[in-house]
């Protein structure tokens, strides 16, 4: 989860288009913040560990539904979009066919908690649907858990694009050099998660991966919140920059990330 927090801490400044499209740039500024990114990955995170890893999937979507209401409401400014916005004051919430990049954006801890591909591919849709239930939507998140899975149980990043390509139909043929000139604010998933997968595909460390997807431009804080969600999957994290991201959130959200990193490191 550092990883997806971390992308949108250090994309934020250069959101809607407001960075020069380069990797030569500060990690950190003023200017980087959490944004909705982070308050609904720490959501989603923490509804799975309520429900338990073994929990029937309509339970899932219930403790997540629950716990992206409670965080949405603690943090009601973070920067969600008006619909979900929306979604968030209704009493009962309900899915409204979004393809938005959110699904994808807060999905990062499936990706770690379960034991097989099945699994993790069932409960990243489970997460999605409680919202964005569009086939996009869910294809978004479902794609990034999967990248998360096959990265930390040790898949080549040729067999993840592979996977990828073959499973969920996304054009990974594009280099980053050629994506990024026209490449422009947009909020949905089939425009932003096959851009975060090329950027995680031709980074070279977790950091390159970060530097490369903000480079991008566009939604570039979600963005790298998915392709930083990849990389930590597959390079690890550096402790540098795990405790910079620990400074740059709230003691509520540490708590759920110690929660998550105690439970992980009980499964194999």
């Amino acid at each position: 989860m550092y990883g997806a927090i971390l992308g949108d801490i250090i994309g934020s400044p250069y959101e809607f288009d407001r960075g020069d499209k380069t990797k030569d740039f500060p990690l950190f500024s003023r200017e980087s913040a959490f944004t909705d990114d982070s308050v609904m990955t720490v959501a989603v995170a923490q509804g799975l560990l309520d429900a338990g890893t073994d929990a029937p999937l309509e339970a899932i979507a219930a403790a997540v539904t629950a716990s992206m209401v409670r965080w949405g409401r603690k943090y009601p400014y973070a920067g969600y979009g008006a619909r979900f916005r929306y979604w968030l004051r209704a009493k009962e919430p309900q899915p409204y066919n979004s393809c938005g990049n959110g699904s994808a954006m807060r999905v990062s801890a499936a990706g770690w908690l379960y034991d097989t591909l099945e699994r993790t591919l069932a409960v990243s849709a489970a997460t999605a649907a409680v919202s964005h239930n569009h086939p996009e939507g869910i294809k978004g998140a479902q794609a990034t858990a999967a990248a998360i899975f096959l990265a930390r149980t040790g898949s080549d990043k040729q067999a993840i694009r592979d996977y990828i390509e073959k499973t969920f139909g996304y054009d990974l043929g594009r280099t980053c050099d050629e994506i990024r000139p026209g490449y422009h604010h947009v909020e949905t998933c089939q425009e932003t998660v096959p851009q975060a997968v090329t950027a995680f595909l031709e980074g070279e460390s977790f950091e390159d991966v970060i530097r490369t997807a903000v480079s991008l431009g566009g939604d570039c804080d979600t963005l790298t919140a998915i392709a930083g969600s990849m990389a930590e999957a597959f390079y690890g994290l550096p402790e540098p920059l795990r405790l910079a991201c620990r400074e740059r959130v709230d003691p509520e959200m540490l708590q759920v990330l110690d929660r998550f990193d105690a439970v992980r490191k009980e499964r194999p």
